[in-house]
């Protein structure tokens, strides 16, 4: 059956892994992307004539609605940790909600984030819950997808740790008791096009993503120390230190952690007790273990060579 997806946000990292779970189908699949450039590395990993890639800010209602025209299924991806956080959040994923169902699209399945909470602390996790309420406002049968910390090998968040863990002798762990429910791109990608293509079981359901292993900061940062072989001594920095930080330099571009940030590691990240997962979809989960060696030895003093080699 020839089916045409349009998915937002392809070019990102989750959205790499969800184009080709996508490709895999013999879908169709329509890239909108507000900077087009930076999805022009999937054309090779389709078949020809299985991509094409336009133009998009969900922000701007016509060019979404161009951009989801004749598509069966609609998959939007887009977050963001600092910015616009209505406009694209909120906004943004009423618009696309509101042109999927004015095109008739089959299904709608939108990506937001375990921590949407109208009562959230963080302006991350209102504008994702308030998200939620405009996408389920403009089409009732969405599928919404919360993940926990996605990992993968292009994510901003293992490697981040690792490469601090390659240049720093000593590691500060902010919010180090904070829990999360680490889940692998791969696993979220698959459940996100099995809900595209299958609005009869999924459409109109919330489901939770997370993986096997329920991990505080600092032991997510232990294990990445271990992965690399840096055995950096981490140190646990108190809340009032590390809100001050987030104060002081939270606004400077490339900051390391914004105040925002701050607040939404506050609180834990991980499946609520009774939520619908991946075993809805009869996905395994992927431990973060099982993979995350298979990149992060590049961090190694000697990178994938063993340390004890002569040569």
């Amino acid at each position: 059956m020839d089916r045409l997806v349009t998915l937002f946000g392809g070019g990102g990292f989750l959205g790499r892994y969800v184009a080709q779970a996508l490709f895999r189908t013999g879908a169709r699949v329509r890239i909108a992307q507000r900077d087009p450039g930076a999805a022009f590395f999937l054309k090779p990993l389709a078949a020809i004539g299985q991509v094409q890639i336009v133009a998009a800010d969900i922000r701007n209602a016509a060019q979404v609605r161009a951009a989801v025209g004749d598509a069966d299924a609609v998959v939007n991806l887009v977050g963001i940790l600092r910015g616009d956080f209505q406009g694209l959040h909120v906004e943004g994923a009423g618009n696309v909600a509101e042109a999927a169902a004015a095109a008739g699209a089959a299904s709608l399945v939108h990506v937001s984030a375990i921590g949407a909470d109208p009562d959230s602390p963080s302006r991350y996790g209102r504008t994702k819950s308030e998200g939620e309420q405009r996408v389920r406002a403009a089409f009732p049968g969405a599928t919404i997808a919360r993940p926990s910390l996605v990992f993968g090998r292009e994510d901003n968040f293992v490697n981040r740790f690792a490469g601090l863990a390659r240049l720093a002798p000593v590691l500060p762990a902010i919010r180090p008791n904070m829990r999360m429910q680490p889940v692998y791109a791969l696993d979220v990608a698959r459940a996100v096009a099995a809900a595209a293509f299958d609005p009869g079981r999924h459409g109109g359901r919330t489901y939770e993503l997370g993986g096997p292993q329920v991990m505080t900061m600092h032991e997510l940062m232990a294990f990445v120390c271990e992965a690399t072989e840096r055995g950096r001594p981490i140190v646990d920095i108190p809340d009032p230190v590390s809100k001050l930080i987030a104060r002081l330099i939270g606004w400077l571009p490339g900051a390391p952690i914004t105040y925002d940030q701050w607040l939404m590691l506050g609180r834990d990240n991980i499946v609520s007790p009774g939520a619908k997962g991946l075993e809805a979809f009869g996905i395994p989960k992927t431990p973060l273990i099982a993979v995350a060696e298979g990149w992060l030895t590049s961090y190694r003093r000697h990178g994938r060579f063993a340390a004890k080699s002569p040569y």
